[in-house]
């Protein structure tokens, strides 16, 4: 029995030939719908992985419904497992009259190299073998489905979203060949009565929900043409009734003498499970009603061999010209340049977690929402590597405008940007993340950052608190807050709402040749576990280093003074270790609360996938030098000290207000002024370290 494609069959139908002849199958085709090729590319990122082991699948058909065109066996999105893990048997799915499924193994490889080194032949054979046993062990009979195991062997180049693929349907070829006695259409093989009892039998046993069990039946017509369907397994049990038993299946075929591909196995079943030499088949076939077509569904009177012998199994989809070869899907073609924008992120990053950080939250980190304090050299970088990592919520904040001096340090901006006074920085920053990347979520906001040692005048006032007000709920908004502003006094209101809100504050700062990236430690005022070992040995903040309050930083400035001015690689090592460690940070399980890590060496081992978790990382780049710095919170500091957050607290913006009028007023309460007059008289000062943790 040969293989043929539809349009080089042989047609004959309609009475008996002279002498039995033998009959050709028409081959089946596979197709896949564009859902499985999707649900493919996240099974392989999400489950799969580097594996190249089998993975079980489902394919679904239909008889044949029109004259014109066969029935394929699709691919869709419920084929593949629908959980991870999900592959040590049959897929359940949702029974669809119109939709009969047939189990089937998938082979996807990762490389186009491997999938052409393939021995497709020796998959041909371990998938006919399967058949082969589940015939002999009867399982077949208990489950038709079987018989029409088939395989498909795939690459998936998830970069481009192009699909090789190719479909096995493994048929046993038993020699010498069967052959048909003869082959008429079921309106003129059946008696008008047995017509009507096989029409009615059939809609039956179409509408029971019995999943794959219902690919092929047996049609028993007792001699008073009353017809019943029952299943395969009671093939022995109608023999011996004494009526006539008729092997029905559902044909994908639609040519009139030539049946479809699955009736090979069935065959294979009828010789070896029932030992017959000579078998009726009914190539069940449906018009556009649902029900079955008498016209143009033929009935074969075959001829079995006695003995026959089992030779090399065939199936191998042939291509559209008839030769071999591969099918070959590019849905980057026609996908949203959005979405694969997405996927092509995403891919890097799961790529990420095959090989080397499995632990990786993607979720996490896309739902994570971070605000930029300051759109420039350091803020453009940070978005940048952000975006990398998979944050998809950035939002940018900054009241300057572009310069044209600006878009040869700050990467988010164009010449354009700078043109007609500069469009304004946060804006611009925002916009052009988007255009990078369309998938991010990026917000720009135009807002100068209250600052202490800027008296503000009773005419600015309302404004100056409506600006304190936008600032916290931006902080409380947020997840990480990143400090990346020119001036230290700028730095000092976001320090103080992180250390309120417990926020995760990652601060970068820059000087000619040195930078300095550090974490803030937790918030002082812990509601739970207050005098835990994290909070007693809290970590400090950028300005715990100080024993004066923040001033004004920008009068009375030179041209070189008023600019930032630093060595151009420096920007971009700062922002890449200022996310780095927030990432970080996020992944670890205490969070803000994470104990400062002290390792240097490359030889230090640490316990969290992404490495150690400093607390600062000084940066000096003159000498390629970079030290990991570790400082505890200072009971003085003037932003983040219990004595300062309580304040705020109690007063809110009323605080804030004072501290910008009053350049010693933070001196004067958190006790530094005290501090630095008994420096100044030369008294002994003694540092009580557990007086100090207790205040902590």
């Amino acid at each position: 029995m040969g293989i043929t494609s539809p349009a080089g069959e042989d047609r004959h139908g309609g009475g008996e030939p002279a002498e039995p002849m033998p009959f050709k199958f028409v081959a089946w085709g596979g197709s896949a719908d564009v859902s499985f090729w999707h649900r493919l590319a996240d099974f392989k990122l999400d489950t799969q992985k580097l594996t190249e082991e089998p993975v079980n699948i489902s394919g679904f058909f239909a008889p044949c419904n029109q004259p014109h065109a066969p029935s394929y066996l699709q691919l869709m999105m419920e084929s593949l497992p629908p959980d991870p893990g999900v592959n040590d048997g049959p897929i359940e799915v949702p029974y669809n009259r119109n939709r009969l499924p047939v189990p089937g193994t998938l082979h996807n490889t990762n490389t186009v190299e491997t999938y052409n080194a393939l021995d497709k032949p020796a998959l041909l054979r371990s998938a006919a073998d399967k058949i082969w046993d589940d015939i002999k062990s009867g399982r077949a009979e208990e489950d038709c489905s079987l018989l029409s195991r088939f395989l498909v062997v795939s690459y998936a180049d998830l970069k481009k979203w192009t699909f090789t693929y190719r479909f096995a349907f493994p048929g046993l070829r038993m020699s010498p060949q069967a052959t048909a006695a003869s082959c008429q259409p079921a309106c003129d093989f059946f008696t008008k009565d047995e017509a009507a009892g096989v029409l009615a039998a059939c809609t039956e046993w179409r509408a029971l929900p019995s999943g794959a069990s219902l690919t092929s039946f047996l049609l028993n017509i007792t001699p008073d043409a009353k017809v019943k369907a029952q299943s395969l397994k009671e093939w022995h049990d109608a023999q011996h009734e004494g009526g006539k038993v008729i092997l029905a299946f559902y044909d994908p075929s639609n040519l009139p003498a030539n049946p479809g591909w699955p009736l090979r196995n069935l065959l294979a079943l009828a010789s070896v499970r029932w030992g017959v030499t000579r078998l009726q088949v009914l190539c069940y076939r449906e018009n556009r009603s649902g029900l079955l077509d008498l016209e143009h569904s033929p009935v074969l009177d075959i001829i079995l061999p006695e003995t026959p012998e089992w030779k090399e199994p065939v199936g191998w989809e042939l291509t559209a010209r008839g030769g071999k070869g591969s099918k070959f899907v590019d849905l980057g073609q026609s996908m949203d340049p959005v979405k694969l924008a997405e996927s092509a992120a995403d891919l890097n990053l799961k790529l990420m977690r095959w090989r080397l950080l499995p632990s990786l939250d993607l979720p996490r980190m896309a739902s994570t929402k971070c605000l930029l304090l300051g759109a420039g050299t350091l803020g453009c970088q940070v978005a940048r590597t952000l975006m990398a990592w998979g944050v998809r919520h950035i939002t940018l904040l900054d009241y300057g405008r572009v310069a044209l001096s600006n878009p040869l340090r700050q990467s988010l901006f164009t010449h354009e940007d700078s043109l007609n006074n500069g469009k304004v920085k946060a804006e611009a920053a925002a916009e052009n993340l988007k255009r990078i990347f369309p998938g991010v979520n990026a917000t720009g906001v135009q807002m100068s950052i209250p600052m202490p040692g800027h008296p503000v005048s009773s005419n600015e006032e309302a404004g100056v608190l409506n600006d304190i007000q936008r600032m916290k709920e931006l902080v409380d908004e947020h997840d990480v807050v990143f400090l990346l502003t020119d001036t230290r006094e700028s730095r000092w209101l976001p320090t103080l709402l992180c250390a309120d809100a417990n926020k995760v504050a990652i601060n970068a700062a820059l000087g000619f040749d040195t930078y300095l990236v550090m974490r803030h430690g937790a918030s002082p005022l812990l509601d739970s576990d207050s005098t835990s070992d994290e909070a007693k040995s809290r970590l400090g903040c950028y300005f715990c280093n100080d024993v004066v309050a923040p001033l004004d930083s920008t009068a009375n400035r030179t041209l070189d003074q008023q600019c930032t001015v630093t060595r151009p690689g420096l920007a971009p090592i700062a922002a890449a270790l200022a996310v780095e460690l927030a990432v970080a940070l996020l992944h670890h399980p205490l969070g803000v609360l994470a104990p400062a890590d002290q390792g240097t060496s490359l030889t230090d081992n640490t316990e969290h996938p992404l490495g150690i978790m400093p607390h600062q990382v000084r940066g000096f780049i003159a000498h390629y030098g970079q030290l990991v710095v570790t400082g505890q919170a200072f009971d003085k500091c003037t932003a983040c000290s219990s004595t300062v957050v309580n304040e705020f607290r109690e007063r809110g913006s009323d605080f804030v207000l004072e501290v910008l009028n009053r350049p010693n007023y933070l001196e004067d309460l958190t006790g530094l002024t005290e501090l630095l007059a008994a420096t100044d008289e030369g008294g002994d000062l003694v540092w009580d370290d557990e007086l100090e943790d207790t205040d902590l």
